[in-house]
């Protein structure tokens, strides 16, 4: 079989089952692909990516033991020429961000797979990017936002968390002013109305995570 009639062997991660599915029924019926293996989380996909060396990877971020964004930094690491598709139900801007800087060649929502999966992964196969329209909306919605420090990330998260400011400042070892002059900026930064408000927003955004 030449390369030009090889099916496209694809890698398939996702810790529910049920997903895991339906994407390999989707790729059934596809006579230019094969689902080669699957994973259910980021430490299995990297043993799969060893073993079988895919030529296209599905990637769901929120797993249990390993993430999907350290497996693809864990597996661009190893194999700089992966190509990698985010699947996630998430679609924050930082989470699009952070999964483009570690090396993932499209981003698409599983409420779109029936659309948009077969192209994306011919045109990723192909050696393109993707995103998916909500996706490339949420990156261009934030594109001119001032972007949250480190120290106002671990802020942002503690907020989320419950803990009121002195609590911050003790976990910290910063003091009360501090912490207040930061969660001042937070809330500029994120046109947030409130405390709740800036976490509900960071949570969307990908910003934190529980």
């Amino acid at each position: 079989m030449s390369s030009e009639t090889s099916p496209i062997r694809i890698l398939s991660v996702d810790d529910h089952p049920l997903i895991r599915e339906g994407i390999a029924a989707l790729l059934a019926v596809q006579a230019d692909m094969k689902l080669i293996a699957e994973a259910a989380n980021g430490g299995e996909a990297i043993q799969q990516y060893r073993l079988h060396r895919p030529d296209v990877t599905l990637m769901d971020l929120q797993m249990p033991e390993m993430s999907g964004l350290d497996a693809i930094v864990a597996i661009r690491g190893e194999f700089p020429e992966a190509r990698i598709v985010v699947l996630t139900t998430y679609v924050g801007d930082v989470q699009v961000l952070r999964a483009l800087k570690a090396g993932a060649r499209a981003y698409l929502l599983k409420t779109s797979l029936r659309k948009e999966l077969m192209d994306t992964i011919r045109a990723v196969h192909a050696g393109k990017k993707s995103l998916s329209a909500d996706a490339s909306f949420q990156l261009a919605e934030h594109a001119t936002d001032d972007a949250l420090t480190a120290a106002e990330i671990s802020i942002l998260r503690l907020i989320a968390e419950g803990l009121a400011n002195k609590q911050i400042a003790d976990q910290l070892s910063l003091t009360e002013e501090t912490v207040k002059g930061r969660v001042k900026s937070i809330l500029s930064k994120l046109g947030a109305h409130d405390r709740t408000h800036a976490a509900m927003i960071g949570l969307k955004r990908g910003i934190i995570e529980f």
